[in-house]
């Protein structure tokens, strides 16, 4: 994508696959599937998972309200009990605490915050990473398959934009670091963490820029351009997985109409 853009070929319409966060299954599941089609993609690494040290509090949250017929928490000072019991209801709570912790003014926050419900449910948070990521022993082998592309995803997985420069600058440049140790080739491609408008914005792009990546994605919806070769570390993306999307919208999505209607038929929005 990154040559195409600056190449300015466009001589045929292509897609870029993209997996974040460098979990097992990219290679247990997407790999043999991607190899049928001679499909190459780049999975994004965020260097605290692969070390096993890491903290993904999303799922941790799940597997709490999975286990739980109510929950309480403090959700903005006021102390809350949240009805579990029907999976409607943990989807509710799922969709109202996670928006909470989203919210958090930093890190150290949200994972006392988890550390709290996880301790209270009896959920292991710790053993997450080590149970659903590969680690640095896996990830070598893994880069070595000519389909794959190895980018950074930050140490931490933390909001970028809540970090002071200095910190959000580290946390892409010391991921890229340990990924380049394992692998032995460069990391030259970035996804921001969460990657939304609220977690990744023109600082964000700046800081990339400046930190030599050739390209950063979003999680923005939209479809890549000509005009998008200005805006390399701020690319837009089309969410594709089982949680939200069932296999009838899929045409629409990749067509790039659900997209367009999404930004207002603007074709780039780095804002």
């Amino acid at each position: 994508m990154h040559r195409r853009l600056t190449e300015r070929d466009f001589s045929r319409r292509f897609a870029c696959f993209t997996l974040d966060d460098g979990y097992r299954d990219n290679r247990d599941f997407a790999l043999p599937v991607m190899r049928d089609f001679e499909a190459p993609f780049t999975a994004y690494v965020t260097s605290d998972f692969a070390q096993g040290s890491g903290h993904l509090w999303w799922i941790a949250l799940e597997m709490v309200i999975a286990r739980a017929s109510s929950i309480e928490a403090e959700i903005n000072g006021v102390a809350t009990r949240l009805d579990t019991s029907t999976t409607a209801a943990k989807q509710a709570a799922f969709d109202r605490l996670h928006d909470w912790l989203r919210g958090l003014p930093g890190g150290d926050e949200v994972q006392r915050e988890i550390n709290a419900l996880c301790k209270r449910h009896g959920v292991d948070e710790a053993a997450i990473a080590r149970e659903l990521c590969m680690s640095w022993d896996e990830l070598k082998p893994f880069a070595d398959d000519p389909l794959i592309s190895i980018g950074a995803h930050s140490v931490t997985h933390c909001n970028l934009a809540t970090q002071p420069a200095e910190i959000a600058s580290q946390e892409m440049t010391v991921s890229r670091q340990r990924i380049e140790n394992v692998v032995q080739r460069p990391v030259d491609h970035l996804a921001y963490p969460y990657g939304d408008k609220f977690a990744a914005g023109p600082r964000e792009f700046a800081l990339a820029r400046a930190a030599g990546f050739k390209t950063a994605v979003t999680t923005r919806p939209g479809m890549i351009f000509p005009e998008s070769a200005g805006y390399l570390t701020a690319l837009s993306r089309v969410s594709l997985n089982g949680n939200y999307q069932d296999e009838r919208i899929l045409p629409v999505l990749t067509s790039g109409a659900a997209t367009a209607m999404w930004n207002g038929f603007r074709r780039i929005d780095a804002a």
